[in-house]
């Protein structure tokens, strides 16, 4: 990791990583990149960030980057990742979850375990982390209600690229939790699963986001 302000790309320009960028803007943070296959969801996105975020093509963004997010669908996730080029020494945060509707939502894991175990086997140079997947793009964007702010569960086994992703957290104004070990991405994709219950099948609406509540 670099000794100066961080190099961010966005591979995803959807949802969830058009507001990862909005917040990031807002927080102040002026190097941020998407990286796009096409221009079919890039323009609107770009509009609503006034010119303060820049699109290049995936590889690209990500060979300039120290910091890559991941935010595609989740059955396409390695299959993205393996497209971006030599990710060697960069951290590589993982935003996605592999669900099928079929009983909806269910929790539907590769055979390495989570996307982020497959992605740290077919990319040992990375450094995955699992983040930003437990609630939808509302709380991405604005994570604050009233005094409390959302908090953003980190899986991963490399404590240096956890402690740089919970700075960028925590500058961002969410509260960074460390999750333990890579492994604990299941958990976390199953947080998305009971996230999606909730939030659209239970109606309590979008609105909604996690928080580890302590006494003392």
């Amino acid at each position: 990791m670099s000794p100066h302000e961080p190099a961010i790309a966005i591979v995803g320009p959807g949802n969830v990583g058009s507001a990862i960028a909005r917040r990031l803007v807002a927080a102040g943070f002026t190097r941020v990149s998407f990286g796009v296959r096409s221009g079919s969801k890039i323009a609107e996105a770009l509009a609503e960030l006034d010119g303060k975020v820049t699109a290049s093509p995936a590889p690209e963004a990500a060979a300039a980057a120290d910091i890559v997010f991941l935010a595609v669908p989740g059955g396409v996730a390695v299959q993205a990742a393996h497209g971006l080029g030599d990710l060697g020494g960069k951290i590589l945060v993982d935003c996605n979850n592999p669900l099928t509707w079929s009983q909806g939502p269910v929790w539907a894991p590769p055979p390495e375990g989570s996307i982020s175990v497959a992605l740290q086997a077919a990319l040992p140079g990375a450094r995955v982390l699992k983040a930003f997947n437990t609630f939808g793009a509302e709380f991405h964007a604005d994570p604050t209600l009233g005094d409390t702010v959302a908090d953003v569960p980190i899986a991963g086994d490399d404590a240096e690229a956890k402690a740089t992703l919970s700075a960028l957290i925590q500058r961002a104004g969410f509260r960074p939790l460390d999750a333990g070990p890579l492994r604990n991405a299941a958990a976390l994709e199953n947080m998305a699963v009971l996230w999606i219950h909730l939030a659209l099948v239970g109606g309590h609406g979008r609105e909604v986001a996690f928080k580890l509540l302590r006494r003392g």
